[in-house]
């Protein structure tokens, strides 16, 4: 059976040097850095023809999330006050929590899956995921999802 799937998530390390070149000249675009393709493609060291070829079939996990619900699954240690530190982590972000599924904590380790709303207001939603991995107690931070 053929594959159907016309996204994928992929982690930044896996990907070709060429496409993190991309992303960034068009944050240069996007952020007048760069006036121009020409200027924004030669200051990540790219040629025209890459940046064209690529630029409407790479972006970053965030911006394309807007408006849009994502899910979050992390093993976290079994701690009072933990589950309360990353749900305000998440509040920071003005991220809208739907829904908050855990698991009955095994050897102190809990499983969590959130599902949040990505709403025009919401900060940098990788930024926030950062946060949610560097907590103290957080094991692990996955995208199950995103709808």
């Amino acid at each position: 059976m053929p594959d159907q799937a016309n996204f994928y998530i992929i982690q930044r390390k896996a990907l070709p040097e060429v496409f993190l070149k991309v992303v960034q000249a068009k944050q240069y675009l996007e952020k007048e850095k760069a006036m121009t393709v020409q200027e924004a493609v030669e200051a990540v060291g790219i040629s025209r023809s890459s940046f064209y070829k690529y630029k409407d079939t790479i972006f970053p996990f965030y911006e394309n999330s807007r408006g849009r619900a994502i899910t979050l699954g992390m093993r976290i240690d079994d701690e009072p006050g933990l589950l309360s530190l990353l749900l305000n982590c998440i509040a920071k972000y003005q991220a809208n929590i739907l829904t908050i599924h855990q698991t009955i904590p095994i050897n102190g380790v809990a499983d969590i899956t959130f599902s949040i709303e990505v709403l025009p207001t919401t900060g940098d939603v990788q930024d926030m995921v950062n946060h949610l991995i560097e907590t103290e107690g957080v094991h692990q931070v996955k995208i199950l999802a995103r709808e």
